[in-house]
Formats: structure tokens, sequence, C-alpha cells
């Protein structure tokens, strides 16, 4: 393969994922990292994955809020995954916090992809800007859908619209000849190879640790396991047809927290002990967040499924992912694993 391919937050379940998946198809990687600690913990854990890098990753220490680094980032990188970008636990102090990392930090590394002359930029955005401020109904959104950030639809959700909607419009008017391509992955689960959990994942060990064990709120969320993002990712960065285009990423039709809980009660057996077999009722979910901003998110989404379409990404790019089902059981067996190890 030609030049090297830069992925933004190497450090992060995607990134790490992704990284794997170029270097086991023989191309020359860089990525960003925030500190040099977190190159050493990239090359433990991908040994521990038994990935041969060899000499064909490398590592930039660069921030989405500073342009120190970038240009280094994307020297002689032609394909650029910007994978990179926040998602906290819970509410954050102030919705900038999340706001001007995801848009800020979007366009800072556009604006240095189109400065090296880079020819495609695959941005991370998420099914958060697939119509949320609309209640779903039987409606199946799809990538003509999006969410109006004017809504009141919470930081998380506002910070990756609008992030998406500065990468177009960047392109749009000052790309000069550079692509772009978007994936907007529902929850993204599979195979955890770090300690460092992303929200997704830490919803599957609040299930298996007793976290929950008061019950679980009635959330619906599409699900997608990481490996086949990671693949999305590259055939959007391959394909000619891929370019100006963005593609939902979803395994199939959205699931309740329940279902999945009851999952890992039948698949799991002991190993599940802890899992919770109740659902919360929404009022009740909605009255304690009203003295608890942290679980304000929780509150917005408790009792809406929302369809989501996957069907341009597997009519246009061949994607074929795997199950909902079998994602979930990925998390949950890595969790396992991982903590036995630790």
């Amino acid at each position: 393969m030609s030049s090297t391919v830069l992925v933004t937050g190497g450090s992060g379940f995607l990134g790490l994922h992704t990284i794997i998946q170029l270097l086991e198809r023989g191309e020359r990687v860089r990525t960003t990292v925030r500190s040099p600690a977190k190159e050493i913990a990239v090359r433990e854990t991908l040994a521990r994955a038994g990935v041969d890098a060899e000499d064909r990753l490398a590592f930039v220490v660069a921030d989405l809020l500073s342009d120190d680094g970038w240009p280094d980032a994307v020297a002689g990188a032609e394909r650029v995954l910007h994978v990179a970008s926040p998602f906290p636990a819970g509410t954050p102090a102030h919705e900038d916090d999340l706001i001007v990392p995801a848009r800020e930090g979007t366009l800072r590394v556009l604006r240095a992809a189109r400065d090296a002359g880079a020819r495609r930029v695959v941005v991370t955005s998420s099914s958060a800007a697939i119509g949320h401020d609309r209640e779903p109904g039987d409606h199946l959104f799809t990538e003509a859908d999006w969410t109006d950030p004017a809504a009141d639809v919470g930081a998380y959700i506002r910070s990756k619209t609008l992030a998406e909607r500065a990468a177009w419009e960047f392109v749009e008017h000052e790309g000069g000849g550079l692509e772009l391509a978007v994936v907007n992955p529902g929850a993204i689960f599979g195979p955890v190879l770090a300690p460092d959990l992303s929200a997704s994942i830490g919803l599957v060990a609040g299930l298996l640790n007793g976290a929950m064990a008061g019950g679980v709120p009635r959330l619906a969320f599409s699900v997608v396991d990481v490996r086949d993002v990671a693949d999305l990712h590259l055939r959007a960065m391959d394909s000619a047809a891929a370019a100006g285009e963005r593609f939902i990423a979803a395994s199939g039709d959205a699931i309740w927290l329940a279902d999945a809980a009851r999952l890992l009660r039948e698949r799991l057996g002991d190993a599940a002990a802890e899992v919770p077999a109740t659902e919360i009722p929404d009022d009740a979910i909605r009255a304690a967040a009203a003295n608890d901003p942290s679980l304000e998110r929780i509150a917005r989404e408790v009792g809406k499924l929302r369809h989501l379409s996957s069907e341009k990404a597997r009519g246009v790019l061949g994607w074929a992912p795997r199950t909902t089902e079998e994602a979930i059981m990925a998390t949950a067996e890595s969790l396992l694993r991982l903590d036995s190890a630790v």
C-alpha cells in the first residue's frame, strides 16, 4: 500500500482496533496520542493482542485543543482517519467542554490534512447526529436525517452534530480538493483490549459488576461491533463511492438494555450472577436526574427506541457487520478475560 495512514486517537477503543486492521493488511500507520506515556500503553496493548507492528507504526503527540504536532502528524499521509473524540461518563460542567474539542478538533485535523495535501479524511461522527431531536416513533432513520443542534438534545449530542456539520461545511468551502467521508456508528461494543473503558463498554461492565444491581433504565440503542466500525472506516477510506457520503454503522435494529442483560444471563451463567433482571420505571429515572446531573443524558433517552438503517453502508461499500448479539457477547467475554488478567 502507498503512503502512510494517519489515525487520530490511537489509544482509544476504536483507534486501537483501526490500527490493528491497518497493520494486518500491511499499511504504514501513524497515530496521535496526547502524551508519550500513551505510546507505551498502545504498544503494550498491541503486543498483548498478538499484533506485530514492526517498524510500520509511528506516534506523534498531538491534542485536539492545540495546533502543536498536527503538521508532523499529517505529513505524507494521503489518508486520514479522524476517530479521536471526547465521550465523558457524565454530564460536563459546561457543554463547551465537549463542543469545543469535538468541533474545533475536527476542524484542526481537516485544516492540517488539507495543508499537507491529504486526499481523503474519514471522520467518526455518531448516530447522535442522526435525528436525535425528533421523537422516534416508527421512523426509519437514514443518512438523510440530521439532528437539529439548536434543539434541547444535551451537550454530547449537540457536540457530535456541530462537529460533523462543521466538517462538511469546511470541506465545501475551504477544503480545496480534500475528500470527506463520515461514519455514524451506534453504541460501539466488541472486544476490549485495555482497561480504559469507553462509555458504551461501561454499560456492559456495569451490568456484570453489580453497579446496576437496582435495575436497568429503559434505554434502547443500536449496537455495532468495534471491529466492524474499523472495517467500515477502511472501506470509506478506500472506496471512490464513499467520497462526500455519510454512513450509518449499526448491526441491526436497536436493542433494549434489559434485553442485553437477559442475553448475558442466558449465555454466561454464573459469570452473570450480578446482572439485574428488573427495569427501572422512566419516571423514577427522570425524578432522580432532577437531583443528579450525571443522570441527565440517560433521563433524556429513557423509553425511546430509534430505528437506524445501515443499508447504505451494506449496499454501497459491501459492509457486512456482526450481529448485535455477537457484539455484546464479545464485549462481555473480553471484560471477563481482562478482569481475570489484572
